[in-house]
């Protein structure tokens, strides 16, 4: 959080800016407190649109957990067919990512569609804002004969 204050006499008054930043990690959160300021506080109060934006560190993780669970899905796709050839599956024999795409905001062609004001929701706002990512990734199990264990006894 950042403050920023301004404290100066204007005729026989003295007037006060303060300014405050707040980094929010939870878009929940950061409606409600400026739902509480604004319940709170009076109309001499100004509080600004969020400004939307992804660390660096925060951006990886996101391409780390889409690209796991790319291999989480192939694996299981690998499984059921598997399963349906009554065969098991093995250890994997090659996992490689072909693909990995980020983009922000809507695609083009929804953005066209909702757009029909000048001036974006909040909602369009957050969309905007979005980052989305996805990974293609080839997988190569080893296939292993199911052996209907006996006991013997």
């Amino acid at each position: 959080m950042t403050v920023t204050r301004d404290f100066r006499r204007v005729e026989n008054a003295y007037h006060m800016e303060a300014e405050v930043g707040v980094i929010f990690s939870d878009f929940g959160k950061m409606q409600n407190v400026c739902n509480l300021l604004v319940e709170k506080l009076d109309s001499t109060v100004v509080i600004s649109p969020p400004y939307f934006y992804l660390t660096a560190e925060a951006s990886e993780n996101l391409k780390r957990e889409v690209c796991l669970a790319a291999v989480a899905s192939a694996r299981n796709k690998a499984q059921e067919v598997c399963r349906a050839v009554g065969q098991s599956l093995g250890k994997p024999l090659v996992i490689k990512e072909e693909e990995m795409k980020e983009w922000e905001g809507l695609t083009d062609d929804l953005a066209v569609s909702n757009n029909h004001s000048d001036t974006p929701t909040m909602q369009q706002k957050i969309k905007n804002a979005t980052i989305s990512v996805s990974c293609k990734v080839f997988a190569s199990f080893e296939i292993k004969t199911k052996e209907k264990s006996k006991k013997n006894n």
